[in-house]
């Protein structure tokens, strides 16, 4: 996440003031945990902890998810986002520049448009197996569209943004945020994967993630599941004017202008596996079902207003 400093943050910026808040940041960052769990851990009570963590929430730094248990319904928190850069410094501006908001859009894991995969693969819904597993032909399952989590050992879905820009609009920034991970048989920590990103079939970057993650069960992966990845990473994807960054690192050099928006099409976002690829460890993805994050793919368009230029 990217923001300039300034008054209208806050609310997130005071959540760092306090050593215990980094501190539970430090630990969130090992594990999802209860507001009972950090208090014993910090020597605090839990009444100051839920302080800190409403705090925390408001911040947008924190996500909380109230889990049913034999005693009432203990509420477990993990962080909403992986990395955030602060800009200190406004970009210089023309006088007479383009005024700048943006629309939101959230993709349901499920709704992809194409796919050419191999196993190991599958799909689950919250509550069921979708299909067979290790059968690419049920990636076509109409029942698709209520995938909560998906995964393959190589090969790529590619999903539709919907580009409801008009003529006087440009497209100045694209951010996309999932969670995600490697694909191994089972679940293996230890398993790298060399993930790409493509816009409208032009490769912004390749992220390779470290592993596929087992061995602590998801915040909110269901109960029935047994077949091993719990969770993801939740990473940021962001093609601006000056290159993409992923959470706020350069990935590469190619620009919003690079990937070619056009009026009247939507954007194509695709995630692959190469068998090319030096990590050719397979792609997990978790929608808001399943994981640690209660998202699916989000997408922020930003865009330049030319008719409401001053």
């Amino acid at each position: 996440m990217h923001i300039q400093v300034s008054t209208k943050y806050m609310a997130m910026l005071e959540c760092f003031s306090s050593e215990t808040r980094v501190r539970m940041i430090e630990l969130l960052n090992v594990k999802s945990m209860s507001i009972k769990e950090l208090a014993e851990t910090l020597g605090l009570s839990s009444a100051i902890v839920t302080k800190h963590i409403q705090k925390m929430e408001e911040g947008g730094l924190i996500k909380t998810e109230s889990l049913s248990g034999t005693r009432g319904s203990p509420k477990m928190c993990s962080l909403a986002i992986d990395s955030l850069t602060l800009q200190l410094r406004s970009l210089p501006t023309d006088s007479g520049a383009e005024a700048e908001t943006k629309y939101s859009v959230e993709i349901p894991i499920g709704q992809y448009s194409e796919y050419a995969v191999k196993p190991t693969c599958g799909l689950a819904s919250e509550s069921k197996i979708l299909g067979l597993v290790d059968d690419p032909r049920y990636f076509s399952n109409p029942e698709r569209m209520n995938a909560a989590h998906l995964w393959f050992g190589s090969g790529f879905v590619e999903y539709r943004i919907p580009n409801y820009l008009h003529a006087a609009q440009d497209a100045s920034q694209l951010d996309i945020s999932l969670e995600l991970c490697s694909e191994a048989p089972s679940y293996n920590e230890n398993w790298p994967s060399d993930i790409s990103f493509y816009i409208n079939d032009i490769e912004v970057g390749i992220w390779t993630c470290p592993g596929d993650f087992g061995s602590k069960r998801g915040a909110l992966t269901p109960s029935w599941w047994q077949l091993g990845t719990q969770n993801g990473l939740l990473k940021s994807l962001s093609i601006q004017a000056n290159g993409t960054f992923l959470d706020g690192m350069k990935l590469s050099d190619v620009t919003i202008e690079d990937v070619g928006l056009k009026l009247g099409e939507d954007f194509r976002f695709k995630l692959a596996s190469l068998e090319s690829a030096r990590h050719c460890g397979g792609i997990s993805l978790f929608g808001k079902q399943f994981g640690n994050y209660k998202q699916d793919i989000l997408v922020n368009v930003y865009y330049k207003d030319r008719s409401k230029a001053d």
